[in-house]
């Protein structure tokens, strides 16, 4: 049976990502920021999910609010094929709403875990390039420029609308954003790497039009004041 995935309201917003390790923080966490407006939705991870497992995490930010869940499994969809399905059935089995997936094993893998997820009703947001320095070969990684501009596109022949770019790279996050847009309408953008990382909610702004998403973690669940230092990051969302 599929579910029916809960979507974001608004154009432009703030995701948190919970990257924290205990219910109790979790519980802090989305209790200090669910009812600030530009709040969009909650991103959990492995940390949780392994812990505690996705369906008594999902209780939790429920026991607060019914904004959007996405799981990011950092890196999902690198496997091979046929456990696109297994993925996606504890996906909505547990209530997730956005599966983060960066397909980085095959195109045979992203197009079945991308299948998979929309089968089961979750939406699927993919990336390619991450905000680590040294992603990209010309700057000592493993993958190049052409790699990352394939995955998008098999993404967008498959129907994705919402895509990770980095928001701490805003010149390559214009750039993959063009990509994008010669194929999908009306596209949404999560960008994370901001705050700690180095990104700006302003460099985010300028570079991504209408519909974005800033993941702002450790600059909102690692401050003193949590409820303070996401109210000063909201004011910032056009």
């Amino acid at each position: 049976m599929s579910k029916v995935s809960s979507k974001i309201s608004m154009k432009r917003s703030i995701i948190v990502a919970c990257d924290v390790i205990s219910l109790k923080e979790l519980d802090n966490l989305v209790s200090s920021t669910c009812d600030i407006a530009k709040i969009g939705g909650y991103k959990v991870g492995f940390a949780l999910g392994l812990e505690h497992g996705l369906k008594r995490v999902v209780r939790t930010i429920r026991g607060r609010t019914d904004k959007p869940i996405m799981y990011d499994h950092q890196k999902g969809g690198t496997d091979v094929p046929h456990t696109g399905a297994l993925f996606a059935d504890i996906m909505a089995e547990a209530g997730i709403d956005y599966a983060i997936l960066f397909p980085f094993s095959s195109p045979s893998a992203e197009s079945a875990w991308i299948d998979a997820l929309l089968k089961r009703g979750v939406t699927p947001i993919v990336g390619a390039m991450m905000t680590i320095p040294d992603f990209l070969n010309s700057k000592g990684g493993f993958w190049d420029q052409s790699t990352i501009g394939r995955i998008l596109e098999i993404a967008c022949s498959k129907g994705v609308t919402d895509f990770v770019l980095p928001g701490n790279k805003p010149d390559q996050a214009r750039m993959l954003r063009s990509t994008i847009e010669s194929a999908v309408p009306k596209p949404s953008y999560y960008l994370p790497g901001i705050g700690a990382q180095g990104g700006e909610i302003s460099s985010v702004s300028e570079a991504m039009g209408q519909r974005w998403h800033a993941i702002v973690g450790r600059a909102i669940y690692g401050a003193q004041d949590i409820r303070g230092s996401a109210t000063s990051l909201a004011k910032e969302v056009p």
